[in-house]
């Protein structure tokens, strides 16, 4: 193989190795699951968003979302426990590569589609009594049967 073809096929693989748009997903699976007073709970209904859109699973189990450059907010709830968390993105291995051979052109692409982002594989959420949501308490002096 001439030394051309070979350099070029060298800087070709890298700069496509730059940018998670080409490379990468843009959805990942993760798993949730639930943790009350140090031990796990089965049946905990969580709402994850971002700015791609929303999911709604019961834990423990697995869901595909779609990746965002954003935080992933994950609000779950079983009686009288709740967890409102976030889950921060972080740029994923194509980071220098973005910078090194695409100017940071990659970078400003896989931060528009999500795609050089991901999540923590595995999302434990702690869930903490409290206190019943005023929204649904009866009024006061009435009886609800």
């Amino acid at each position: 193989m001439p030394r051309f073809m070979l350099w070029a096929a060298l800087a070709a693989s890298a700069a496509v190795a730059g940018c998670g748009t080409l490379t990468q997903s843009s959805n990942q699976t993760l798993l949730v699951q639930a943790v009350l007073d140090y031990k796990p709970v089965d049946g905990v209904g969580c709402v994850l968003s971002n700015a791609a859109g929303r999911w709604f699973v019961l834990t423990p189990a697995k869901v595909t979302v779609k990746k965002a450059a954003g935080p992933l907010r994950v609000d779950c709830r079983k009686d009288g426990a709740a967890s409102d968390e976030m889950v921060g993105a972080r740029q994923d291995r194509t980071l220098w590569g973005n910078y090194v051979f695409t100017a940071g052109l990659g970078n400003k692409l896989d931060r528009e589609t999500g795609r050089g982002f991901e999540y923590p594989a595995t999302v434990t959420v702690v869930l903490r009594h409290d206190a019943p949501d005023p929204r649904y308490a009866p009024p006061e002096g009435r009886i609800v049967y």
